[in-house]
């Protein structure tokens, strides 16, 4: 009679290991934010425009909108903890590159790199759920994203005394010193985690392809909107350029065996809804994310605030605070209420607060208040989304639905920053480089008609589903 051979149990990890990973996160956590409230600092430092400024801070969504679909993948393929080494590896190389930087280039590329920083998660959770037992790894998981939305405020708060202090050189480097003995650490504290056998292969031209026209976009975009602007004639050449990419990223996905993203899921009705609705969300969201920090940094002796990084950090930290609450919360809202309620609620709340800032964005706190209601609004709708969604397709296909929306939201915000610098851009002062107040009126109004459209999306998708 044979036996079933039997794979050793995993080594259990402990409190020490869990505490590695934690630490990791919150590092991980801060250097994605520092560039938030600091923008307004490189601007000035680099002598760049509201559009470039903006490529600083997408640079890191678009390398994580590649990233994100293929991470867990790839731990589980090859090893959570091997994996998750060698990207930090490369977050490392991206962290020291842009406290290096002499020039906006040199930057971009290391905001790039830094990019990866977002499979350290799922890698994470994969390594928790490998060494410890159910129970014990759900709390493990919650402590290492407690501690990456907390790093994610921390980042906000010390970017500007940071930069004020020393350089914002070292805003880049300290949080790159951290992660680079916190992966030593992790490198040293864990054992290693058998790769799972799997036919999966990776759809490294998707990757490719969806990084590029994201990146070919939002490029065009800023020369296009730039002071010395573009002639028709390349305006189109970069629109075909970039339709030519996004044509052949769809193309690769729907004949891929195991695309990055399973375009075939939005032939079901509840996906194509989560990301219509996400993608306008996300937008509307992103310019205000991008719009706020702008009109703080504008010198006081106009109709700005002239405030320093130190201070928009603070003036920002209400917001982080509440899309933070918002993200734990957004299923169990919708749960209660419904996914419609929320998602029109929320709908409201940011298009009636945008046309608010339209005439009242005289005073810092009308300012403050806008960008919580906004983050509130815009967390509880996409969490929302994302649990309804995967809730409405079947439990193999949870990974494929979670890895779409995660790149649709990433995308919106990244479009949204990027349509708001453009405005900035289009009214700025030839000399001083500064936008007219007018500019931030039109980006205000803009994402406030931008939050209304959700709206109607709503409603044709009710008659959509209504059919179905």
């Amino acid at each position: 009679m044979s036996q079933a051979v039997l794979s050793p149990p995993p080594v259990r990890i402990g409190r020490l290991s869990i505490g590695a990973l934690g630490i990791l996160a919150l590092a991980l956590g801060t250097l994605q934010t520092v560039v938030d409230p600091a923008l307004p600092l490189l601007q000035r430092e680099l002598g760049v425009s509201s559009g470039e400024a903006a490529l600083v801070s997408n640079a890191v969504l678009i390398t994580g909108a590649a990233i994100a679909p293929v991470a867990g993948k790839l731990g589980d393929r090859y090893g959570g903890k091997r994996v998750l080494v060698r990207l930090m590896a490369v977050v490392s190389a991206g962290g020291l590159l842009a406290g290096l930087a002499p020039n906006l280039p040199v930057l971009l590329l290391g905001q790039v790199l830094q990019g990866a920083m977002v499979g350290a998660l799922p890698l994470s959770f994969i390594l928790v759920r490998k060494h410890l037992p159910a129970g014990e790894s759900q709390l493990g998981i919650g402590l290492v994203m407690a501690l990456f939305t907390g790093g994610s405020m921390v980042g906000t708060l010390t970017a500007g005394p940071i930069a004020e202090g020393l350089s914002w050189h070292w805003m880049f480097a300290l949080p790159t010193i951290a992660i680079i003995v916190m992966s030593l650490v992790v490198a040293r504290l864990l054992p290693h985690d058998p790769p799972i056998e799997s036919e999966y292969r990776f759809d490294w031209p998707g990757v490719v392809l969806l990084s590029g026209t994201l990146l070919a976009f939002m490029l065009g975009l800023v020369r296009a909107t730039g002071d010395e602007g573009l002639p028709p004639l390349a305006i189109g050449a970069l629109a075909v350029v970039v339709a030519a990419l996004a044509t052949g990223w769809v193309a690769v996905e729907r004949r891929a065996a195991s695309p990055m993203v399973d375009l075939r899921m939005l032939a079901k009705p509840a996906m194509w809804h989560a990301c219509l609705l996400t993608i306008v969300i996300t937008t509307s969201f992103g310019m205000v994310s991008y719009l706020l920090p702008q009109l703080f940094g504008v010198p006081g002796d106009g109709y700005g605030f002239g405030a320093s990084t130190t201070d928009i950090g603070l003036f920002l930290l209400p917001g982080a605070i509440a899309g933070a609450v918002s993200d734990s919360v957004g299923g169990l809202v919708a749960r209660r209420f419904g996914l419609r309620i929320v998602l029109m609620v929320g709908a409201v709340v940011t298009a009636a607060t945008m046309l608010a800032l339209v005439s009242l964005h005289t005073a810092e706190w009308q300012l403050v208040l806008a960008r919580a209601l906004a983050a509130m609004a815009a967390g509880v709708a996409t969490t929302a989304l994302l649990t309804g969604a995967t809730a409405a397709v079947e439990t193999k296909d949870t990974g494929i639905a979670t890895s779409m929306l995660v790149v649709t939201r990433v995308t919106g915000i990244a479009l949204g920053a990027q349509i708001a610098a453009a405005i900035l851009d289009a009214d700025a002062d030839s000399k001083t480089g500064l936008p007219a107040e007018s500019a931030f009126v039109t980006g205000f109004a803009v994402a406030g008609l931008v939050a209304a459209l959700s709206l109607l999306v709503i409603r044709i998708t009710k008659k959509k589903g209504a059919h179905a």
